[in-house]
């Protein structure tokens, strides 16, 4: 009956004993300079996004916990990132951290870490309710939109190769400004991160005139993105993860975000946690999106 305390124990000594053992990355860095920068982005509901001066959600909400955790005493900064630049600023160190809805991919584990899988999502399309359209093929001539440096850029490209739509793809600069194309009527669809769409939708001002369609692109795990090669800061973010996993926090946290209402209109996203997270949860791991694919 007392497993589970055990482990979580075990699991943060580990943490603190890596924290401690770095001597000049990202926990040295932050504990000379008595603050550290977290990368956070503008409009990724649930998981980050601006709140009046300030960010929230359920990765920015989760990282405050961790460093708080590994840095006791250290302020924690945060910066707005977008897509394009969310990589170089943390491999210049401008940011430590970036704690958004980026996908740990393959190609992006060649130029940053990533802690390991803290949510899994899938990629789909947002409409408008009164265009009539419910699946992929619907979308042929039609004008989609996705945000530049994201994952679905490759993904609608592969489309277009694929089923020859000859689909208009538009590249917006901001997960906001792909809303508003499609808002405004100059995209029928906006394709993204399913935990994304409904985000936006629910802080739509009628959210009842969109909805999310059609099968999934695809399956991506989105992670808190470390810089490469510092690997006391990953083991040490990595034991506090799998310790608030272990002990159900991980879980909770997630229910408050994605089950309950939030701000800023206090809509619920009602995306349930899935089993491939629920396992993800249970055997913590990176694995990028290329092993999900592969099942």
């Amino acid at each position: 009956m007392t497993t589970r305390p055990l482990l979580l124990g075990a699991v943060l000594a580990l943490a603190f004993a890596s924290a401690g053992a770095q001597d000049n990355g990202t926990l040295a860095k932050a504990r000379a300079a008595g603050t550290i920068t977290m990368g956070v982005r503008e409009a990724s509901p649930p998981l980050s996004y601006s709140l009046g001066t300030t960010y929230v959600g359920y990765h920015v909400e989760l990282c405050e916990q961790t460093l708080s955790k590994l840095l006791p005493g250290v302020a924690i900064r945060q910066m707005a990132v977008t897509s394009q630049n969310r990589l170089p600023l943390l491999q210049n160190g401008t940011i430590d951290i970036e704690c958004g809805s980026t996908t740990n991919n393959a190609a992006r584990q060649q130029q940053a870490a990533f802690a390991n899988t803290t949510y899994i999502t899938e990629a789909r399309f947002a409409v408008r309710a009164a265009s009539g359209i419910t699946s992929v093929e619907q979308l042929k001539g039609k004008t989609v939109v996705t945000t530049t440096g994201t994952t679905l850029v490759q993904r609608l490209r592969k489309l277009e190769q694929d089923r020859s739509f000859g689909i208009t793809v538009v590249l917006a600069k901001d997960h906001a400004e792909s809303f508003l194309l499609l808002e405004s009527g100059r995209a029928d669809a906006f394709a993204m991160d399913d935990n994304t769409l409904a985000g936006n939708i629910a802080n739509a001002r009628n959210p009842a005139d969109f909805r999310i369609v059609g099968k999934p692109l695809g399956i991506e795990p989105i992670a808190i993105m470390l810089r490469k090669d510092d690997r006391a800061f990953k083991s040490a973010v990595d034991g506090y993860l799998a310790g608030a996993a272990a002990s159900g926090a991980l879980e909770k946290l997630y229910a408050k975000w994605f089950m309950a209402p939030i701000p800023p209109k206090n809509a619920v996203i009602n995306i349930p946690l899935s089993d491939s997270l629920k396992a993800a949860f249970l055997s913590p791991n990176d694995r990028p999106a290329e092993a999900y694919e592969d099942r």
